[in-house]
C-alpha cells in the first residue's frame, strides 16, 4: 500500500520560526503537485483516502496548519489566522516546487484549508492554477462561526479513546454517513493520548483566541475582503458544499458561481459542514475536476 513521506518546513512568524510538518504522497520527482489543506481543528491525515487516489497522478502535499498535529505550536497564539497560515504555504510551496521547472500547484482546502486557498489563489502571479473550495466562502454564518469558536477552546479530556471517539463522532455529525472504520479513523486523526493517560483533541486550545477577538465590525470588513479577494481569482474553480451546511449557504455559493471565477457547484446530499472526501463518489468529484 501506498503511504506517506513525513516531512517538515521551517515557517516564521512575528513571535519566531515553527516548523510546519505535512504527508507528501507519489514520485518525490513528480512536478505535479496537489496540495491539500485541512479545516480549523483537523490535520493533514483527512486526506489520506484522497492522496492514494491521486498520487498516481500528483505529487500530494498535506500539511498541519500549524498549532495541529504534528505541527509546532505558535509561540503567540494570536497569529493563528488566516494571513499566518498563507505566509506558510507560501513557505511550504516554494519547498515542494523546488524539484521541477514548474512552480504551479493545484489546491484542495477544505473550510479554513479553502480560505487559505482563497486568498493565495487572489494574489498576483498566484501559484495555485486549479482550485477546489470544500464548504466554504466569503460569506460565512455567523451562528456557525460562533459554534465552531465554542466548541474549539473546550478543553475536554477522555479516559479512554474510545470515550474520544464518541466525541469526535457525536460533534463531527455533520460530516454526514460514514463506516464504523471511518469514523474510527476520523478519530485517531485528532486525538492524542498525553502522558497521564487521558486523550485530548490534537491541536493547540490557543486556537479559540482569534476567534474570541473578532468583533462584528471586524466580520464585515473580513467578509468584503474575502469577497474582494474571491472576486480576483482567475483560475479554474470548483465549489463544493454540503447540501445541509450551516456554514455555506446555498445563497452564498449561488453568488459565487456568478463571480469571480464562476465555479461549478457540486452539492453532496445529506451532508453538512462539511464532506470529507474519504467516500467513492466525493473523491471520483475532485479527480474529475482537478484532472479534467
Amino acid at each position: 500500500m501506498t503511504e506517506p513521506r513525513l516531512k517538515t518546513v521551517q515557517c516564521s512568524s512575528p513571535a519566531g520560526l515553527h516548523r510546519m510538518a505535512y504527508k507528501e504522497w507519489g514520485d518525490p520527482a513528480n512536478p505535479r503537485v496537489l496540495v491539500c489543506v485541512h479545516g480549523v481543528t483537523r490535520v493533514s491525515g483527512d486526506f489520506d483516502e484522497l492522496a492514494r487516489a491521486l498520487c498516481g497522478d500528483y505529487r500530494v502535499v498535506c500539511p498541519d496548519v500549524a498549532g495541529r498535529g504534528r505541527s509546532e505550536r505558535l509561540r503567540d497564539p494570536s497569529h493563528y489566522t488566516v494571513p499566518q497560515y498563507v505566509a506558510d504555504m507560501v513557505t511550504l510551496v516554494a519547498r515542494v516546487t523546488a524539484v521541477g521547472d514548474e512552480s504551479s500547484v493545484h489546491w484542495f482546502g477544505t473550510s479554513m484549508g479553502g480560505l487559505i486557498g482563497l486568498i493565495l489563489a487572489s494574489l498576483p502571479d498566484s501559484p495555485i492554477t486549479r482550485l477546489v473550495l470544500n464548504d466554504i466562502g466569503p460569506t460565512l454564518d455567523p451562528a456557525a462561526m460562533a459554534r465552531i469558536g465554542e466548541y474549539i477552546g473546550q478543553d475536554v479530556r477522555f479516559p479512554s479513546f474510545e470515550a474520544g471517539a464518541r466525541y469526535v463522532r457525536d460533534v463531527s455529525a455533520s460530516f454526514g454517513p460514514h463506516s464504523d472504520a471511518q469514523w474510527d479513523k476520523l478519530a485517531r486523526d485528532v486525538l492524542v493520548q498525553q502522558p497521564d493517560g487521558q486523550w485530548t483533541r490534537h491541536y493547540d486550545l490557543g486556537l479559540a483566541k482569534p476567534f474570541a477577538a473578532i468583533t462584528p465590525q471586524q466580520a464585515a470588513q473580513d467578509q468584503q475582503m474575502l469577497w474582494q479577494a474571491f472576486d480576483a481569482i482567475r483560475c479554474p474553480t470548483l465549489l463544493v458544499r454540503g447540501g445541509q451546511s450551516d456554514l455555506l449557504s446555498r445563497a452564498t455559493a449561488e453568488e459565487m458561481t456568478r463571480r469571480g471565477p464562476k465555479p461549478r457547484l457540486v452539492e453532496f446530499a445529506g451532508v453538512g459542514h462539511a464532506p470529507t472526501f474519504v467516500q467513492p463518489d466525493q473523491i471520483a468529484a475532485a479527480r474529475a475536476f482537478l484532472l479534467g
